[in-house]
């Protein structure tokens, strides 16, 4: 542990359980649902309604070796040149081969996939895939669908949930092992302000950090939130420096921020085009796969291409679809076009890249156990080692689904085996209520004194809190990052980020020392915890960043524009010292290293 947590009030109120799963798209889900099945007392907590996470906003599908003549084997290679020599090729054999069945069991809980004419799973392709393996539903709505089948699911179930909460700090017993989290709800009624679920099993599926950046595909909700959680909690982070960039997304100006509306890359598997103004194919010749390469090697070209040309943007054209095509395979992207002033049934549409997913996060083995015993992470928030320096397109649903499954496994497992389980009560309880509180097994708590434990048979770190910043703060985060460590990176613009991201620290350390609540707007509530968290995992981020010194799949720094294998085919680990400064240390090999010390393997 490292002593460190969010200035939050101490918890009024606890709920008991088995398990706690943070986050409710595709992983989070999956995770509760097979916790309950198997008895468990679950509870699922998560920072907006049920279907608002980032699973719902994936468009192009989700990806596994289930059309006719392709296998599990062909998916791993794929997987391991898009991932440019940083996969754990254990992790991706995992993924691969139990990935199938894992979708079968999805469309059991209620997923519908579109389907051909003789009623087997459509499939498509995107970028980096050599074969059509990419099963959709809705033409371009596949992540609302699974979310629906899923949300669904989890309320036939009767799950205790409680939503519109954000989760501030792991709670750890005497001997630092997992006993829950604390939580802030918004609104009104039973589960109110700050508390607390105890578990000794606690499940990260927050998603992923696209907020750090002024424009992004991710949802307002992205701010990073459990890998700052894992970070303070004392866990180790991997391969942050791996921000995914989709090379198309929706251009609506330069100064516009925030979620900006993806164009998927099942579009291009469709057989569109990237062009520049004249109309130039500029992909070809540059991949073999032209415009369906692996991500990281598009988003560097349409930049190459955008600065080549001093323009702020490219086309992508797929007027040769017509208008029954757009209609019923991509409606969702065509009303979006269509809402902001764009038809493109009639003109191409103008793209640039914009961040969109982390392939790195808290480290985990193959079981989705963090450092820290009794966290897991799964999804986004994860480093499993499957996507390596560049997520292959539509893996990142499959693994949120392939690893919660083995997540639940080992929790189940885990707790059938402690003796001190002898939970006899029904494990799901109903929701009700405008902001999604459960009426489970809650227990009102008196206000503690001092620093020590808020909870019952659980601890809060005793040292002091981390310097809140200002909710104003989270636009000069994003403006910083997006200069410093965007796209394109290099020493002097990720060394002006670091100076920057380390000034915003002291200003909000120094407004703590000289007020009580810090600065005038520091106070403890959503935005100003939201900005904190993003401040975190920016600035190891950027940390990360400034140590590797070459140019590997979605990491591109223009002053190492080469790949170096011979120093850094290797991964990045940092966690925070006790003395509160970022570590940052070097693997050995490309291999990942053992989260516990005893595990010489899984």
């Amino acid at each position: 542990m490292t002593g460190i947590r969010l200035t939050a009030p101490a918890p009024g109120w606890a709920i008991d359980a088995d398990v706690v799963v943070v986050g409710s798209g595709v992983a989070g889900l999956t995770t509760a649902l097979r916790c309950a099945a198997a008895g468990l007392a679950t509870v699922v907590v998560t920072k907006a309604r049920l279907d608002d996470g980032s699973t719902r906003w994936a468009q192009g599908g989700i990806a596994a070796a289930l059309g006719e003549g392709d296998t599990p084997e062909q998916h791993l290679d794929d997987t391991l040149v898009a991932g440019a020599g940083l996969c754990d090729e254990t992790a991706v054999r995992t993924l691969v081969t139990e990935g199938p069945d894992a979708v079968r069991r999805l469309i059991e809980t209620g997923a519908h996939f579109d389907t051909t004419d003789t009623g087997a799973i459509a499939l498509t392709r995107e970028g980096g895939h050599h074969r059509r393996r990419i099963a959709h539903a809705g033409g371009d709505a596949t992540g609302a669908e699974i979310s629906r089948a899923l949300v669904e699911a989890v309320r036939s179930a009767a799950l205790h949930t409680v939503e519109n909460a954000l989760v501030l700090d792991l709670l750890t017993d005497a001997e630092g092992r997992t006993a829950g989290v604390t939580l802030h709800v918004m609104g009104e009624g039973q589960h109110d302000g700050v508390g607390a679920v105890r578990a000794p099993a606690v499940v990260l599926a927050t998603g992923g950090m696209g907020q750090v950046f002024s424009a992004t595909t991710n949802p307002p909700v992205s701010t990073g939130d459990g890998v700052a959680l894992a970070l303070r909690a004392g866990a180790e982070v991997s391969d942050l420096e791996f921000v995914q960039f989709h090379p198309t997304v929706l251009f609506l100006g330069s100064d516009s921020e925030g979620q900006q509306p993806l164009v998927s890359e099942a579009v291009r598997g469709e057989g569109a085009h990237l062009v520049d103004a004249s109309g130039t194919r500029f992909m070809l010749g540059q991949h073999e796969l032209a415009e369906l390469a692996p991500r990281d090697i598009v988003a560097k070209a349409i930049t190459r291409q955008m600065h080549l040309l001093g323009t702020e943007h490219m086309y992508l054209d797929a007027r040769h679809f017509g208008a029954e095509m757009w209609e019923q395979r991509f409606p969702t992207i065509l009303a979006a076009c269509r809402a902001h002033g764009i038809d493109p049934v009639t003109e191409p549409i103008p793209v640039a890249p914009a961040a969109h997913y982390a392939s790195g996060g808290v480290r985990t083995d193959l079981r989705g156990r963090t450092t820290v015993p009794g966290l897991y992470a799964c999804g986004e928030v994860a480093c499993t080692g499957v996507h390596g320096a560049n997520r292959l397109a539509s893996n990142s649903l499959l693994e949120g689904l392939v690893f919660a499954e083995r997540i639940a496994a080992d929790i189940v497992t885990d707790r059938t085996q402690d003796p001190a389980h002898d939970r006899t009560q029904d494990p799901a309880q109903d929701v009700s209520g405008e902001h999604g509180r459960g009426e489970g097994r809650d227990q009102d708590l008196a206000q503690p004194t001092g620093t020590g434990a808020a909870v019952p048979g659980a601890h809060r770190p005793a040292s002091e809190p981390a310097p809140l910043l200002t909710a104003e703060s989270r636009t000069a985060i994003q403006r910083i990052m997006t200069r410093g460590a965007g796209v394109i990176r290099s020493a002097a613009s990720l060394a002006r980020a670091a100076e920057e991201l380390d000034s915003l620290q002291r200003t909000a350390a120094t407004a703590a020392d000289t007020a009580e609540t810090g600065a005038k707007d520091a106070v403890p509530g959503v935005e100003a915890w939201e900005a904190t968290n993003l401040l975190l995992v920016s600035r190891v981020l950027v940390a990360a960043a400034r140590e590797r010194e070459e140019t590997r799949g979605c990491h591109w720094r223009e002053d190492r524009p080469e790949r170096d294998d011979a120093d850094w085919r290797r991964h990045l680990v940092v966690r925070i010292a006790p003395d509160r400064r970022l570590v940052v240390r070097r693997t050995d090999s490309a291999a990942f290293p053992p989260v516990r010390p005893e595990d010489s393997a899984d």
